[in-house]
């Protein structure tokens, strides 16, 4: 397996992983109060932002896909949780995951991580 078909095939898994967690473990009775506020959304923009590098990873999008898959994400995190006991959606939280993702877009396609990134990649 060369170089960048691993960097890829991580970036997808990192993603899956991702979602399982937020989906899954956000489902789960313990995830209720586990980051209080307001570092709960500090928690929101480090996670989207990571998000955002395992997608640039994994498919390496335009910058417009960039953002919009982890703010897709997000949003659908949000939605989630209106329907689950103890937690509720919050505009707030969005707000922040968007702020993440915004940072990592600028941090991937307008700094040297940007070539670390292409060089990690082949």
């Amino acid at each position: 397996m060369n170089r960048s078909l691993l960097v890829r095939a991580i970036g997808v898994l990192s993603c899956l992983t991702f979602a399982a967690g937020m989906f899954v473990g956000g489902a789960q009775p313990e995830a209720v109060g586990l980051v209080p506020a307001p570092w709960d959304k500090l928690a929101h923009m480090v996670s989207f932002g990571l998000l955002t590098a395992m997608v640039e990873l994994a498919f390496r999008p335009r910058l417009w896909l960039l953002a919009a898959l982890p703010l897709l994400v997000s949003a659908l995190d949000e939605v989630h949780q209106a329907f689950l006991p103890g937690r509720f959606a919050s505009l707030e939280d969005w707000l922040a995951g968007a702020v993440g993702v915004g940072i990592a877009c600028w941090l991937l396609r307008r700094t040297r991580l940007a070539r670390l990134v292409a060089d990690l990649r082949g």
